[in-house]
């Protein structure tokens, strides 16, 4: 049987640490949690890969390593409430949960989100709230938020998002809009005006609900 312990520990050290992942609280929180219950079926075995892993028809996993940066571009405090759009399995808001006071976990598969509530709630995770919705329109009944974490790639980041952040909020996403995949961070000021950030080189599958605009063709 496979020491999934030493997995864990290994995942940090040879895909997070050398990722210029420098928060211990990210560290600390991949090191404990089993990823391998959050993969539904063979995948599980190859939960401590340094891959995307499918849970569903388009659906997966952002890379441990990726996700470590991601979660870490969101510049996280203990005081801060969290929403995680595409929470899938509960993976990612597992790890957020050891990062921020509260955290919301949307999902609009509702075989995922019974996986992540029941996950969360056997990991002990009381600081997570798995609720159901479309991805693009976020959970307006917990708003504001100081950070938005989107668990996947968007090709346009909707204003309804935006307009759930606090002053001073930021959501880190993917952002597949151009030729090549990159992390950001969008933050928006005290006047609602909003910045983006490019951060890194990321890929993961873009979300329902945050494809591109087709253009009319004639």
């Amino acid at each position: 049987m496979a020491d999934t312990a030493l997995q864990r520990k290994n995942m940090v050290e040879s895909q997070v640490r050398p990722s210029d992942v420098t928060d211990r609280r990210i560290m600390a929180a991949m090191q404990t949690i089993p990823r391998e219950r959050f993969v539904p079926g063979p995948n599980a075995a190859l939960a401590y890969m340094d891959e995307a892993l499918m849970v569903a028809p388009g659906r997966a996993l952002i890379a441990p390593r990726t996700l470590a940066r991601l979660i870490q571009l969101g510049d996280i405090d203990a005081t801060d409430k969290v929403l995680n759009v595409g929470a899938m399995t509960g993976y990612g808001a597992a790890v957020l949960a050891n990062l921020a006071k509260q955290v919301v976990a949307l999902e609009s598969d509702k075989a995922l989100s019974a996986i992540a509530t029941k996950l969360l709630a056997d990991l002990g995770l009381n600081n997570v709230t798995v609720v159901a919705g479309e991805l693009a329109q976020g959970y307006r009944a917990s708003a504001p938020y100081d950070v938005i974490v989107i668990e996947g790639a968007v090709a346009r980041m909707p204003d309804e998002l935006v307009a759930q952040l606090a002053p001073g909020g930021r959501i880190v996403a993917i952002d597949a809009s151009g030729d090549v995949s990159v992390a950001v961070v969008v933050t928006r000021g005290a006047d609602v005006q909003v910045s983006r950030r490019v951060a890194f080189e990321a890929s993961a599958p873009i979300l329902a609900g945050f494809e591109a605009p087709k253009s009319f063709v004639f």
